[in-house]
C-alpha cells in the first residue's frame, strides 16, 4: 500500500486561499519557469520544481482534495489533474447532483489527518502572506506533530517541503 500525502500550495501564514476565496499568487511557480511540467504546455516551472514535481506526480495514485477545492476548479471538468486515476473527494455534503458517475471521483466524509490515516505533508509554500483566508489545514481540536522536514527544494517562486507524520 502506498502512502497517504497531504499536498498542495500555501501561504507562508498557512492559507490556501484569501480572503475573496481565490488562491492569488499560490500557483504562480507553476507558471514562473522554462520547462513544461506536462504535455499541455501551459505549465512551465523551473528545473528544480519540475524534477521534484514530475517525479512526487507519477507516482500518485490517487489524490485526496477537500470539497472546497473540487468546487473551485468545478472539478476538473471530470478529469483529474496531473493525469491522477482517482480523486477522493472528503466531504460532509453529498456528491454533486448530475455528477457523472463514471468520473474517477470519490466522495467521502471524514478528515484524514484527524483519523490517522496520512503519513507525510507537502506543501509548495508561496512567498506570500494573506493575514486570513481558508487555512491549509481546518480546525482540530488535538496537536499533530510532524517530523522535521526531510526535503526542501527552492524553485522560482515556490519552496517546496516535505514532512513526514510523527506516530
Amino acid at each position: 500500500m502506498g502512502n497517504v500525502v497531504r499536498y498542495g500550495s500555501v501561504s507562508v501564514d498557512g492559507f490556501i486561499m484569501d480572503n475573496a476565496d481565490q488562491p492569488g499568487v499560490l500557483f504562480d511557480w507553476l507558471a514562473g519557469g522554462e520547462v513544461p511540467l506536462d504535455q499541455s504546455g501551459v505549465l512551465k516551472v523551473s528545473r528544480a520544481s519540475s524534477d521534484y514535481t514530475r517525479a512526487y506526480w507519477d507516482r500518485i495514485g490517487a489524490t485526496i482534495v477537500v470539497r472546497h477545492v473540487f468546487d473551485t476548479t468545478e472539478g476538473w471538468d471530470g478529469t483529474p489533474p496531473g493525469g491522477v486515476e482517482n480523486v477522493v473527494v472528503a466531504t460532509h455534503r453529498p456528491r454533486p447532483a448530475g455528477w457523472d458517475p463514471e468520473a474517477p471521483f470519490h466522495f467521502v466524509d471524514g478528515q484524514v489527518l484527524a483519523a490517522g490515516l496520512l503519513d507525510e505533508v507537502r506543501m509548495d509554500v508561496a512567498p506570500v502572506v494573506f493575514g486570513s483566508g481558508k487555512r491549509y489545514v481546518g480546525s482540530f481540536h488535538a496537536q499533530h506533530l510532524l517530523e522535521d522536514p526531510d526535503l526542501a527544494i527552492h524553485g522560482n517562486r515556490v519552496l517546496h517541503l516535505r514532512f513526514r507524520v510523527r506516530r
